[in-house]
Protein backbone atom coordinates (compact mmCIF):
# COMPACT_ATOMS: atom_id res chain seq x y z
CA UNK A 1 0.00 0.00 0.00
CA UNK A 2 1.90 3.17 -0.69
CA UNK A 3 0.37 6.06 0.77
CA UNK A 4 2.25 9.21 1.91
CA UNK A 5 5.79 9.47 0.20
CA UNK A 6 6.78 5.94 1.09
CA UNK A 7 6.02 2.59 -0.46
CA UNK A 8 6.00 0.95 2.39
CA UNK A 9 5.00 -2.59 0.54
CA UNK A 10 8.20 -2.05 -2.03
CA UNK A 11 11.57 -2.61 -2.30
CA UNK A 12 12.93 0.35 -0.88
CA UNK A 13 15.10 -0.76 2.33
CA UNK A 14 12.95 0.67 5.46
CA UNK A 15 16.62 2.17 6.87
CA UNK A 16 16.07 5.04 4.85
CA UNK A 17 13.23 5.92 5.97
CA UNK A 18 13.80 9.77 7.62
CA UNK A 19 9.68 10.72 7.96
CA UNK A 20 8.46 10.47 11.80
CA UNK A 21 4.89 12.00 9.93
CA UNK A 22 4.69 9.19 7.78
CA UNK A 23 5.64 6.65 10.45
CA UNK A 24 2.67 8.06 13.05
CA UNK A 25 0.50 7.50 9.74
CA UNK A 26 1.99 4.13 8.80
CA UNK A 27 1.59 2.99 12.59
CA UNK A 28 -2.34 4.33 12.65
CA UNK A 29 -2.41 2.06 9.53
CA UNK A 30 -0.85 -1.21 11.05
CA UNK A 31 1.71 -1.30 8.26
CA UNK A 32 4.65 -3.71 8.59
CA UNK A 33 7.92 -3.02 8.90
CA UNK A 34 7.49 -0.61 11.72
CA UNK A 35 10.41 -1.98 13.51
CA UNK A 36 12.60 -1.52 11.00
CA UNK A 37 11.38 1.88 9.70
CA UNK A 38 12.28 2.64 13.63
CA UNK A 39 16.22 1.73 13.05
CA UNK A 40 15.91 4.60 9.88
CA UNK A 41 14.42 7.14 11.79
CA UNK A 42 16.90 6.74 14.27
CA UNK A 43 19.80 6.97 11.67
CA UNK A 44 18.16 9.90 10.07
CA UNK A 45 15.91 11.58 12.54
CA UNK A 46 16.72 13.46 15.53
CA UNK A 47 16.29 11.57 18.84
CA UNK A 48 13.69 13.34 19.82
CA UNK A 49 11.95 13.07 16.56
CA UNK A 50 12.98 9.64 17.00
CA UNK A 51 12.49 8.41 20.44
CA UNK A 52 8.56 8.06 20.88
CA UNK A 53 8.53 6.23 17.56
CA UNK A 54 11.21 3.53 18.92
CA UNK A 55 9.06 3.46 22.18
CA UNK A 56 5.55 2.64 20.21
CA UNK A 57 7.32 0.12 17.56
CA UNK A 58 8.73 -1.33 20.99
CA UNK A 59 5.07 -2.64 21.85
CA UNK A 60 4.59 -4.01 18.51
CA UNK A 61 2.91 -7.28 18.65
CA UNK A 62 5.08 -8.47 15.58
CA UNK A 63 7.90 -10.21 17.99
CA UNK A 64 10.49 -9.44 14.94
CA UNK A 65 9.42 -5.72 14.25
CA UNK A 66 9.81 -5.50 18.35
CA UNK A 67 13.33 -6.79 17.84
CA UNK A 68 14.11 -4.19 15.18
CA UNK A 69 12.76 -1.12 17.59
CA UNK A 70 15.32 -2.40 20.49
CA UNK A 71 17.85 -2.67 17.87
CA UNK A 72 17.20 1.17 16.62
CA UNK A 73 17.17 2.16 20.50
CA UNK A 74 20.79 0.59 20.39
CA UNK A 75 21.55 2.26 17.48
CA UNK A 76 20.28 5.51 18.64
CA UNK A 77 22.31 5.28 22.21
CA UNK A 78 25.40 4.98 19.27
CA UNK A 79 24.80 7.80 17.42
CA UNK A 80 24.00 9.94 20.19
CA UNK A 81 25.75 8.98 23.10
CA UNK A 82 22.28 9.40 25.12
CA UNK A 83 18.86 8.70 24.91
CA UNK A 84 15.69 10.12 26.02
CA UNK A 85 13.90 9.35 29.60
CA UNK A 86 11.28 7.11 27.26
CA UNK A 87 13.82 5.39 25.69
CA UNK A 88 15.99 4.66 29.85
CA UNK A 89 12.01 3.71 30.86
CA UNK A 90 11.21 1.48 28.05
CA UNK A 91 14.90 -0.46 28.02
CA UNK A 92 14.78 -1.02 31.90
CA UNK A 93 11.13 -2.41 31.52
CA UNK A 94 12.14 -4.93 29.05
CA UNK A 95 15.21 -5.84 31.18
CA UNK A 96 18.42 -6.86 30.73
CA UNK A 97 18.89 -10.51 30.59
CA UNK A 98 19.88 -13.44 28.21
CA UNK A 99 15.85 -13.97 27.03
CA UNK A 100 15.72 -9.84 26.59
CA UNK A 101 14.69 -8.01 23.46
CA UNK A 102 16.69 -5.36 25.03
CA UNK A 103 19.87 -6.93 25.81
CA UNK A 104 21.77 -5.89 22.68
CA UNK A 105 20.22 -2.63 23.78
CA UNK A 106 20.93 -2.15 27.14
CA UNK A 107 24.53 -3.16 26.57
CA UNK A 108 25.13 -0.56 23.41
CA UNK A 109 23.82 2.15 25.85
CA UNK A 110 26.34 1.38 28.49
CA UNK A 111 28.99 1.33 25.88
CA UNK A 112 27.91 4.42 24.19
CA UNK A 113 26.81 7.13 26.75
CA UNK A 114 28.48 8.58 29.48
CA UNK A 115 28.72 6.99 32.82
CA UNK A 116 27.83 9.84 34.70
CA UNK A 117 24.59 10.38 31.82
CA UNK A 118 23.34 7.22 32.80
CA UNK A 119 20.15 6.79 35.23
CA UNK A 120 20.69 4.86 38.08
CA UNK A 121 19.56 1.60 37.07
CA UNK A 122 21.63 1.64 34.18
CA UNK A 123 24.28 2.80 36.36
CA UNK A 124 23.57 -0.14 38.51
CA UNK A 125 23.94 -2.62 35.25
CA UNK A 126 27.09 -1.19 34.26
CA UNK A 127 28.49 -1.58 38.42
CA UNK A 128 27.21 -5.24 38.65
CA UNK A 129 28.35 -6.23 34.68
CA UNK A 130 31.75 -5.19 35.44
CA UNK A 131 31.81 -6.63 38.56
CA UNK A 132 30.75 -10.05 36.94
CA UNK A 133 32.88 -9.90 33.96
CA UNK A 134 36.53 -9.21 36.57
CA UNK A 135 35.35 -12.39 38.39
CA UNK A 136 34.78 -14.74 35.84
CA UNK A 137 38.61 -13.28 34.66
CA UNK A 138 39.57 -13.76 37.42
CA UNK A 139 38.02 -17.68 37.93
CA UNK A 140 39.19 -18.34 33.85
CA UNK A 141 42.79 -17.30 35.16
CA UNK A 142 42.38 -19.32 38.53
CA UNK A 143 42.04 -22.31 36.83
CA UNK A 144 44.51 -22.20 34.40
CA UNK A 145 46.72 -22.36 37.43
CA UNK A 146 44.84 -25.30 38.70
CA UNK A 147 43.48 -23.51 41.59
CA UNK A 148 39.58 -23.78 42.32
CA UNK A 149 37.92 -19.98 41.69
CA UNK A 150 37.66 -17.58 44.61
CA UNK A 151 34.47 -16.60 44.25
CA UNK A 152 33.17 -19.87 44.35
CA UNK A 153 30.58 -21.65 42.62
CA UNK A 154 27.91 -20.45 45.37
CA UNK A 155 28.38 -16.94 44.64
CA UNK A 156 27.96 -17.13 41.05
CA UNK A 157 25.16 -18.53 39.36
CA UNK A 158 26.54 -18.03 35.66
CA UNK A 159 29.70 -19.49 36.31
CA UNK A 160 27.30 -22.46 37.91
CA UNK A 161 25.62 -22.81 35.15
CA UNK A 162 28.96 -23.13 33.00
CA UNK A 163 30.38 -25.72 35.32
CA UNK A 164 26.79 -27.14 34.89
CA UNK A 165 26.74 -27.21 31.60
CA UNK A 166 30.84 -28.88 31.10
CA UNK A 167 29.58 -31.42 33.46
CA UNK A 168 26.49 -32.34 31.72
CA UNK A 169 29.24 -32.32 28.07
CA UNK A 170 31.45 -34.86 30.22
CA UNK A 171 34.00 -32.26 30.76
CA UNK A 172 35.38 -31.19 34.02
CA UNK A 173 33.59 -28.44 35.71
CA UNK A 174 35.59 -26.11 35.80
CA UNK A 175 34.24 -24.05 38.72
CA UNK A 176 33.82 -26.63 41.64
Amino acid sequence: MATGGWDWGGDESPLRFDDPVEWDAAYERGEDSLGSAAIGLAFNCSLAEASPRIVRAMQLPDIGQRGFAFTAAGTAARLNGELTPELYAALRAEGHGRRSMAENAIDDTLDHVAFRQLPPWFKWQMVRMTVQNKLEYWCDADHGRGRRCAAGPARSPLLRARGAMARSAGGVATTE
